[in-house]
């Protein structure tokens, strides 16, 4: 991979703009498909990416690309509320962590050999499409290619219709914690602790154990709003403490985040030959927040058609619209309700194999399948939000 600084060299055949998970993701599937050895790829990101500044988390049940930078897998679950608790052991799949600074590097160095692929650290400041291809506008001038991939976050702020959409934010704060003494079980990730106070949203802990004396704890909420940093810390001590009955503990590293969850439409791309990637396009999962699998499978759909017709496809995601609906109707309900969350996800554990609800939310379920889930949970939440979905506006408490 080439450092193109003089930008000298403003033609090429795909842009990626931005070097996050989105785009990384993008350049490795191309960089992977012989067909597409010739294309030259220039990738725009204004910050240079050497720093742990997050992780991502995800599940399944088949070799990915990025085993071999996987932190850490778990062979068990657990899932807890004050009405049942239960530890599954996964079968057919198993639940992973990549720290972001592994991932970044992995792509940098498989790139590194890679002459078709040239970085400019810059700001794009705009994107547009021309007759024959895109162009991306930036300090350091202007670059033309036949397709512009697009990963800047979304405007959402911009886009907002709270008359019609539901917006939440899936927002945290995590720790990761050490102890003097064996305090965690490293095979069993903590998938949700439903057990605290709700206080009329959906909030709780989530724990993955990297050995007996290593773990990332964090308190996780499903609202509107950002809670002060205080609020966050007070409820991880107080869970640490419960938790390790009162053993010292050092916190070794914090993580914080907020990911957008809106049934609002995301486009999948803006004109002919601008292709929008990452939550951009959606890829965040709007009733779980989980994107980094959604993303690799985007990348792949892109790549596939790439070497094959030299054109994205027609359907650019794939995705299906009945899940975008259980989507939505699960916002509502968090956004109405949100401290009946609990009890539809106790529901969902309690009646239906880890596997299912995986598939399911993985959006893999065939229709009958799909019914069994949906049986499997009260239903008057849910039909009160297909009312406001049917008439087109958002539920209020």
């Amino acid at each position: 991979m080439k450092s193109d600084e003089s930008a000298s060299a403003h033609e090429f055949d795909y842009l990626i703009v931005g070097g996050g998970a989105a785009g990384l993701s993008l350049a490795y599937h191309i960089s992977q498909e012989p067909r597409l050895a010739g294309k030259r790829v220039l990738l725009l990101e204004p910050e240079v990416k050497n720093q742990n500044d997050r992780t991502w988390s995800f599940w399944a049940d088949a070799p990915t690309l990025f085993d071999g930078i996987v932190a850490k897998e778990w062979t068990q679950i657990a899932f807890r509320s004050p009405t049942f608790e239960r530890v599954i052991p996964l079968t057919r799949h198993r639940y992973k962590m990549i720290r972001g600074l592994d991932f970044y590097r992995f792509v940098q160095r498989a790139l590194a050999d890679k002459p078709q692929f040239t970085c400019v650290t810059t700001t794009v400041t705009a994107i547009s499409n021309t007759a024959d291809g895109a162009v991306a506008h930036t300090p350091q001038g202007e670059f033309h290619a036949q397709y512009a991939f697009d990963s800047r976050p979304p405007e959402l702020a911009r886009l907002q219709r709270p008359e019609r959409y539901r917006y939440l934010l899936q927002h945290f704060v995590g720790w990761e914690v050490e102890t003097e003494q064996d305090a965690f079980d490293p095979e069993t990730a903590e998938f949700m602790d439903f057990r605290g106070e709700q206080q009329r949203e959906a909030r709780f802990m989530y724990v993955l154990p990297f050995d007996k004396r290593r773990a990332l704890v964090e308190y996780t909420l499903f609202s509107a709003e950002v809670l002060p940093k205080e609020q966050y810390e007070e409820e991880l001590q107080n869970y640490l403490s419960r938790l390790l009955n009162g053993q010292a503990y050092r916190i070794t590293a914090e993580e914080v985040g907020a990911i957008p969850m809106t049934d609002h439409p995301l486009p999948a791309n803006t004109g002919a030959h601008i292709i929008n990637l990452g939550t951009r396009a959606g890829r965040a999962k709007a009733s779980t927040g989980y994107a980094f699998k959604r993303i690799q499978q985007h990348s792949a759909r892109l790549t596939a058609a790439l070497a094959a017709t030299g054109h994205p496809p027609q359907n650019l995601t794939g995705d299906q619209w009945q899940f975008r609906l259980f989507d939505t109707l699960l916002l509502d309900i968090m956004q109405r309700q949100g401290e009946q969350t609990r009890e539809i996800f106790t529901d969902l554990f309690r009646r239906n194999p880890i596997e299912r609800i995986f598939d399911f939310l993985d959006e893999r379920t065939s229709p009958w399948q799909n019914f069994q889930i949906m049986n499997s949970v009260a239903p008057w939440p849910f039909l009160r939000s297909i009312g406001h979905v049917l008439r087109g506006r958002p539920g209020q408490r």
